[in-house]
């Protein structure tokens, strides 16, 4: 196939050697922190509600200590980005890294579960610190024509620590249900020492390619680009479909309206996860020569195909199984070509010339709000209604996202007076 339309070319992104050339080393230590924090966040995922549950509360009292993080990354996001913006990325980065160790070891010293529920929630003060500021330092660090690659990079070393922690927890649960915080706050320190004695040597982490101080995009900034407003969008469909409903709608769809065993939805979950990943690292960087809106558009449409199609899993006998889970694969891999595509979008408003603290805390809570907020809404449909209405609802919501990316104006040429006139406004 021929290449890309000029048009169509991510902005800041024009042919020659940034779309050649490798990603700094900066953007490597970011990546080994990333797999360090998503592998830990699986260990402890194992020993957290049995540990709430140890102090003799019920089920949805230990489920209320998982849900304590993200809700307090969504309600910290906002301050998070303005300190980023305040700081830098680098100090935020390191002291985000050292809050979570703190909340992590505190909770092995829990002896209530109220305590075990404040101390877990205010990790996910220091969770949104370094994700914020680890997005904000690699989107800026990355060159112009690859930051679809490493945005698909930064998300498979979250899905690949995720996925290999809870093996790990799972043995530590067995020596002692605190063990896996204990490792895991050790862990962090180890990371922040090591990632901070790194980033401390870089002549790019806190100042401009041509070495004045660095700007900062804000979100109202931000919201005058269309292509933002979009991705905060895809982001919410992403919370909602992949993150949310996903994961906590899948299993008791298995066990109650397919009445099958819950291996099967372990099974799916996986196979989701295999798609996911797989295509994330096959075609990361396809965005970089195909332009962002054709690779979120298809990505998008297989999200909204995937989850619409599992309704169709009460078909009777294995054929139903084989709906599942082939279903599960499309939306697999329709979210390994979203998230890196999404990510790398609003990596090109931001630029390689400024932080983008707010902007980036913008999109990540549009993704919160969608994981929260998804699972209650499905729920509440799958009880009063039926399931197939609430993945339908979910699948519709991925729809608008890509009805909202479809209908986008062509990006205009790098370069243009039209292209520096758009990155002045914002």
């Amino acid at each position: 196939m021929g290449a890309a339309p000029q048009r169509d070319r991510p902005p800041e992104c024009p042919p020659g050697d940034s779309a050649r050339a490798t990603l700094p080393w900066e953007v490597w230590a970011l990546l080994a922190g990333s797999f360090l924090v998503a592998a830990g966040y699986g260990i402890v995922a194992p020993a957290l509600p049995v540990f709430a549950r140890s102090f003799g509360v019920g089920v949805t009292a230990a489920s209320a200590v998982v849900s304590a993080l993200p809700v307090m990354r969504l309600l910290f996001a906002p301050v998070s980005g303005r300190l980023v913006a305040r700081t830098g990325e680098r100090t935020m980065y390191l002291t985000g890294l050292l809050v979570v160790a703190a909340s992590t070891g505190a909770c092995a010293l829990a002896t209530s579960y109220t305590q075990l529920l404040v101390f877990r929630g205010l990790g996910g003060i220091g969770s949104t610190m370094f994700t914020v500021s680890a997005f904000s330092l690699m989107f800026r660090l990355a060159p112009e024509g690859r930051r679809g690659q490493a945005s698909g990079l930064f998300t498979g070393a979250f899905l690949l620590g995720g996925v290999s922690g809870p093996a790990f927890g799972g043995l530590l649960v067995a020596v002692d249900l605190r063990a896996p915080f204990v490792v895991y706050a050790l862990a962090l320190v180890l990371a922040t020492i090591v990632v901070g004695a790194l980033l401390a040597r870089s002549q790019q982490v806190g100042v401009r390619r041509d070495g004045t101080p660095v700007t900062t995009l804000t979100i109202s900034a931000a919201l005058r680009a269309p292509m933002y407003r979009a991705a905060l969008v895809s982001s919410l469909a992403t919370g909602w479909a992949v993150q949310g409903v996903r994961v906590a709608l899948v299993p008791l769809f298995v066990a109650v309206a397919l009445g099958r065993e819950p291996v099967w939805a372990g099974i799916a979950l996986t196979v989701f996860a295999v798609g996911d990943g797989l295509v994330l690292l096959a075609t990361s960087g396809l965005s970089d020569r195909r332009g962002r809106r054709p690779v979120v558009v298809a990505g998008l449409g297989l999200v909204t195909l995937g989850t619409a199609a599992i309704a169709l899993a009460q078909l009777p006998g294995s054929l139903g199984l084989v709906v599942l889970l082939v279903a599960s694969a499309v939306a697999g891999a329709g979210a390994g070509l979203l998230q890196p595509a999404q990510g790398a979008a609003v990596a090109d408003l931001v630029g390689s010339r400024r932080s983008g603290g707010p902007a980036l805390s913008g999109f990540q809570m549009t993704a919160d709000v969608g994981a929260i907020a998804g699972p209650i809404a499905a729920g509440a449909l799958a009880e009063n209604a039926s399931f197939p209405v609430a993945f339908a609802l979910s699948a519709a919501i991925a729809l608008v996202a890509l009805v909202v990316w479809q209908r986008l104006p062509d990006a205009p040429a790098p370069g243009s007076p039209e292209q520096e006139a758009g990155n002045r406004s914002a």
